[in-house]
């Protein structure tokens, strides 16, 4: 089964991408050229055992993006290596995800957030069992969802709302009690256009 994992996303990395944002389906709002990024890492871990994928539910008590569904990660801190260390620290941090049970595949384009992160996905096959610790205070749940249903394209929908003053657009893959959708959304459409061309 993880062999089969790790053939599918090593594929779904050959095939074309491109970088993605908040912005894709709102191409009325005009970027600055001058902004500046601040770099981030997510992890995409798929669970050999289980073929889903880890995401997490943030705690409401967050002063930004209280109760979304998010991947375990966050920004690049000044000692991390690589954006690859950034979100293997993350996911230690914040679901207890010990570093060696990650088999790193690769890295996808980079997303670009409405908070002005420039988040990069790390792609990753989850092998063997770990205890799962939900970061007190930050993640107020740990769950997964099947990879084949977040690959496949036609699990995902735009849906809209009044933000700023305008309306705007953004995919959407609920999932049971689960509303993923935004940035988090975004990435997982990446990847099923990859996985499912």
């Amino acid at each position: 089964m993880a062999t089969d994992l790790h053939h599918i996303l090593s594929n779904a990395l050959t095939r074309p991408g491109g970088a993605s944002s908040d912005f894709d389906l709102n191409p009325d709002i005009v970027l600055p050229e001058s902004r500046t990024l601040k770099a981030a890492a997510v992890l995409i871990g798929v669970r050999a055992e289980t073929q889903s994928v880890i995401l997490t539910k943030r705690s409401s008590r967050l002063k930004h993006h209280p109760g979304q569904i998010a991947f375990p990660g966050g920004k690049q801190d000044e000692t991390d290596s690589s954006l690859t260390e950034t979100a293997l620290r993350e996911a230690n941090e914040e679901i207890g995800l010990p570093w060696e049970n990650a088999s790193v595949i690769g890295q996808m384009d980079a997303h670009e957030t409405v908070t002005g992160f420039q988040v990069s996905p790390i792609l990753a096959v989850i092998e063997g069992s770990f205890e799962v610790k939900p970061e007190q205070g930050e993640v107020e749940e740990v769950f997964e969802v099947p990879f084949s249903f977040l690959t496949d394209p036609k699990n995902f929908r735009v849906e809209s709302r009044r933000w700023q003053g305008r309306r705007r657009h953004f995919y959407v893959a609920p999932f049971g009690p689960y509303y993923i959708w935004g940035a988090t959304a975004r990435m997982l459409r990446g990847l099923a256009e990859r996985v499912s061309p």
